[in-house]
């Protein structure tokens, strides 16, 4: 994997929880590890203790990475740092391979790998699909970017494992090798162009996850994007197909209300679409995507219908955090980009107060405002963040009554107080801010971590 012994040596940038697992990983295989961040060892704190007491692992923080080139041969980058960086290519310019640490963690990796991308869904998705694998008999992993590295367990998979990896558009840039033997794509929506600048682009970034698929390979698709059908005349492997619209070739859709699997001869039941406990049409999808997954991997229709029927969903995504004096907050922090948001409008069932908005992404609101506008149950829009007068415009625009939206700035306790005092008993808060959080929070886990924290802080109104 690499050389040590005063040869060159891995160069890992960027010192969150996968740059320290990539390089624990390298360190108990033998290599030699340089660790870089732009922060300092003080400023970092405690991230790196972990770290002590490996003599492979030399610590160069604060430093400017590219005075270590001429040491490495490898550059491990962080999800965070562009392709187009001129750190990147300056090492690319000089020789140096540059890898993120998803591309290094399968080369290590001895399991079956599922790679699981997409605009939306794919942690739900990822989630689930491990749910399954699980219910039949297969010890898995579940990783990548639902929050979990990759490198932390690549190293001590087994060929009978199975390992499912949840993967971004940031990290799929830096792959060069990626070849999972189940891959899916659960849709493509606008986001991340600020990252990718086009559309194009950024489905360039998505297809990168079936690149190096070959025949022996499968690849899940969502049948209803018309992107994704255009994408399946460009794959090697073999195409599985998931739809809760119509019955697929190969793949899983629903029959009669029931989630079915086909092979293209026989169709197998898995379980009433009405068993799963995660609501919404998306999660639907989100099932059949799993279920069409874990098929290919080596799972049954009946460890299927298990792991539907007791999946909960996950930490963030329509979550019910509090019923306070009747009306319920929901916490789906995880609406991070415009059709995310659509989808949890469009699940609420009674009058709503929804908290919008966040850092920039260069995304067109538009749909998503003509959906809030068509529901009907959306009351009132507390706004927030750096798109605040995009959402306000845009509301405005589409015909959603002015009298109804209402500018809370950066304070977060306010915009949640604020939209307890116009929700209606029987109805919801709805956080879904269709936005990345880095405006005003390190990540959108913490911005919903916040959101409980000042709900659950909450006094019940005073009885009368």
């Amino acid at each position: 994997m690499g050389e040590m012994n005063g040869k060159k040596a891995y160069l890992i940038v960027g010192m969150a929880r996968s740059g320290v697992a990539a390089a624990k990983m390298l360190a108990e295989k033998g290599m030699s590890v340089i660790v870089n961040d732009v922060k300092t060892k003080e400023q970092l704190g405690g991230a790196l203790e972990s770290l002590n007491g490996y003599e492979n692992i030399e610590q160069r923080l604060g430093e400017d990475p590219l005075a270590l080139l001429d040491r490495v041969s490898t550059m491990v980058i962080s999800p965070g740092i562009p392709w187009e960086s001129p750190m990147v290519q300056s090492a690319l310019a000089a020789g140096v391979e540059v890898i993120g640490e998803i591309e290094l963690s399968a080369r290590v990796n001895r399991g079956m790998l599922i790679g699981i991308t997409g605009t939306n869904g794919k942690t739900t998705t990822t989630a689930l699909t491990g749910e399954i694998l699980k219910e039949a008999g297969f010890t898995t992993h579940v990783v990548g970017n639902i929050g979990y590295p990759f490198a932390a367990v690549a190293g001590d998979t087994r060929p009978e494992d199975r390992v499912v990896c949840e993967v971004s558009s940031f990290q799929l840039e830096s792959v060069k090798d990626f070849r999972p033997h189940v891959a899916v794509i659960t849709n493509l929506r606008e986001d991340h162009l600020n990252r990718h600048h086009t559309m194009a682009c950024y489905h360039a970034m998505k297809a990168r996850i079936f690149a190096r698929q070959t025949e022996d390979d499968f690849l899940v698709l969502n049948y209803e994007d018309k992107g994704l059908r255009r994408l399946a005349d460009t794959t090697r492997a073999r195409v599985v197909w998931f739809s809760s619209e119509r019955e697929v070739p190969v793949g899983t859709y629903v029959r009669d209300g029931v989630i079915t699997y086909t092979d293209g001869e026989t169709h197998t039941p898995v379980c009433p679409a009405e068993d799963l406990l995660i609501p919404g049409q998306h999660n639907l999808d989100n099932a059949l995507g799993a279920a069409a997954a874990a098929i290919c991997a080596g799972a049954n229709a009946e460890a299927c219908a298990r792991a539907m029927r007791s999946f909960k969903g996950i930490g963030h995504r329509m979550e019910l955090v509090r019923v306070l004096d009747g009306v319920s907050y929901i916490d789906d922090t995880e609406g991070t980009n415009a059709d995310s948001t659509v989808q949890a409008v469009r699940a609420m069932k009674a009058d709503t107060v929804i908290i919008l908005g966040g850092s920039l992404k260069d995304n067109d609101f538009t749909e998503l405002c003509e959906a809030i506008r068509d529901s009907g149950r959306i009351a009132h829009t507390v706004l927030i963040g750096q798109t605040a007068r995009q959402f306000d415009e845009t509301l405005r625009k589409v015909g959603y009554p002015k009298e109804r939206i209402h500018h809370l700035g950066t304070d977060f306790r306010a915009a949640i107080e604020a939209a307890r005092s116009l929700a209606s008993p029987g109805g919801n808060v709805l956080l879904s801010p269709a936005c990345a959080s880095f405006d005003m929070f390190h990540n959108a886990d913490e911005r919903g971590d916040i959101f409980q924290d000042i709900v659950r802080s909450l006094s019940p109104a005073a009885s009368k």
